[in-house]
């Protein structure tokens, strides 16, 4: 039987970008949810971007909003409130300055994330008084706008940890504090007056732990209760 000649395809920018996106990546599989309803609004003037971004927080089931042509982008940003903008710094026939000066007056609560493909120290100033929360260089890896926006929508309360993922975390926090002061279990269990199997089953996220037995681990391993959790927080 012959073999049937497929025409062959050279990869685009955006197929590359795509093609990086990991497989069943959403909120959901970090043990992330949403609270309420989450609207992002996308302007680059690159159609192939936008799809891209918007294709790349699909597994959200965020409302994302894109706006490529220039000229309809002030009455975009006019249309409804949005929890985080994603924003091109350089927009052909668009000052920046103005564009932020927009955003502050049409959207002052929403969160800015910029994106350029001509960084400088001037426009990091820029952004920076403008208070964007951060400042991505195009070409950037999908994997690291997605964990930005997660990062930026979770400390706004607008994702929440799942208790089963806040079990995980908690349980992998306290094991890799007692594994770095070079405890075994059970001298752990000694030290706390936890018990061995009660303490296993916490590392392990099977099992939640009460306030007075988290006090217990935490006075063990020599850190505060807040500090215990401030390490699941700063490790997301």
């Amino acid at each position: 039987m012959p073999t049937m000649q497929l025409p062959t395809h050279r990869n685009t920018p955006e197929d590359t970008l795509i093609n990086e996106m990991p497989r069943g990546w959403s909120a959901e599989n970090q043990g992330l949810y949403r609270s309420s309803e989450v609207r992002i609004l996308v302007l680059d003037d690159d159609a192939s971007v936008c799809r891209v971004i918007q294709a790349a927080l699909a597994p959200h089931d965020f409302k994302v909003i894109v706006q490529a042509d220039p000229t309809e982008m002030r009455s975009t940003l006019e249309s409804q409130p949005y929890h985080l903008i994603i924003l091109d710094y350089v927009i052909p026939g668009l000052d920046p300055e103005q564009t932020l000066a927009w955003l502050r007056e049409y959207q002052p609560h929403a969160s800015i994330i910029v994106v350029t493909a001509y960084p400088s120290i001037d426009s990091a100033l820029s952004c920076l008084r403008a208070r964007t929360y951060d400042y991505l260089t195009k070409p950037f890896a999908i994997t690291q706008l997605q964990q930005t926006v997660l990062r930026c929508l979770e400390g706004r309360g607008l994702l929440r940890m799942s208790e089963s993922a806040l079990r995980k975390s908690l349980g992998n926090a306290i094991r890799e504090r007692r594994k770095a002061l070079n405890l075994t279990l059970a001298q752990m269990a000694q030290r706390t007056g936890v018990s061995l199997g009660y303490l296993s089953q916490i590392e392990l996220g099977k099992n939640s732990a009460s306030i007075e037995t988290l006090y217990s681990i935490s006075l063990g391993l020599g850190i505060k209760i807040a500090d215990l959790f401030q390490t699941i927080q700063t490790g997301n």
